[in-house]
């Protein structure tokens, strides 16, 4: 599939799938033109890019765990940082949580405040 497949497909900006290569996040092929050619897998790739951005890792962590993800196999080191990322991810959900909770309080409290008005 070309970039701008991909791109349409996924919701991202080529530049970003760009940069994701740049930045050995995401791999494709290049046809006899030149042009890049990703595989059909590269969808879930880019979902997850995406996911793991989006829960606050950087580039270059998601790099050092992209491989166990596609091997299935990880070293030590490699499991103990995915341990340690999923248990930040836990914390701030946590957190999140707590502020959901008291955002709807203070909804609640000003919503009956004004019910008399």
């Amino acid at each position: 599939m070309r970039i701008g497949q991909l791109a349409r497909r996924s919701g991202v900006s080529v530049r970003a799938l760009r940069y994701y290569e740049e930045q050995r996040l995401l791999e494709s092929t290049r046809t006899t033109g030149g042009q890049r050619d990703y595989p059909d897998e590269a969808m879930e790739r880019v979902q997850l890019i995406q996911d793991l951005f989006a829960a606050g890792l950087s580039s270059r962590t998601v790099v050092e765990l992209l491989p166990c993800v596609s091997t299935g196999v990880a070293t030590p080191d490699m499991l103990d940082q995915l341990i340690v990322e999923r248990d930040r991810i836990a914390a701030r959900i946590q957190d999140l949580t707590r502020a959901k909770t008291k955002l709807g309080h203070v909804i609640e409290n000003v919503s009956a405040a004004n019910v008399g008005r």
